[in-house]
């Protein structure tokens, strides 16, 4: 049997690096149904929208759109359903003292298949930038590429 390259699933959230000051990262599994996962491997997936809320000592994910599996039956999953994500107590205590705090939230950063051939999610503790911080963000980028410019004309 010929082993097929699972690892090329990487689904980014790239506004989470700009919306928020990210503190701690954590991966976590994914509890998924039957026909999630195949959709996770097709890259019908997408966590642009996605939150991740703490309930009676779990932390679930909210918003994540995993996009039915087309050629499955009657058998489909919710596109939007709320989905349990693994993760051992001390981390789940460590991320729910820090969301005590105010203005923090937990992002998810990355959705990927691991070598293992499961879905994880990379989530992140943030908290909000202000304007003024993404325009400092953005001014450093610019400065960045023009620097770019530069090296490549020498």
């Amino acid at each position: 049997m010929a082993k097929t390259n699972t690892n090329s699933v990487n689904i980014k959230n790239k506004r989470a690096r700009f919306e928020y000051h990210i503190l701690d990262t954590f991966v976590a599994g994914i509890q998924l149904g039957g026909t999630e996962i195949k959709s996770i491997r097709n890259g019908k997936a997408s966590i642009l929208e996605a939150f991740c809320v703490v309930e009676n000592g779990e932390i679930y994910i909210r918003n994540m759109h995993i996009a039915e599996y087309e050629n499955a039956s009657f058998y489909q999953h919710k596109p939007k359903a709320d989905r349990k994500l693994l993760l051992n107590r001390k981390e789940i205590d460590k991320i729910d003292r820090q969301l005590k705090t105010k203005g923090f939230t937990i992002v998810p950063l990355r959705l990927f298949v691991n070598e293992k051939g499961l879905a994880k999610l990379e989530i992140a503790t943030a908290q909000g930038k202000k304007l003024y911080d993404k325009r400092q963000d953005l001014k450093e980028k610019d400065d960045k590429r023009a620097m770019d410019r530069v090296k490549k004309e020498f």
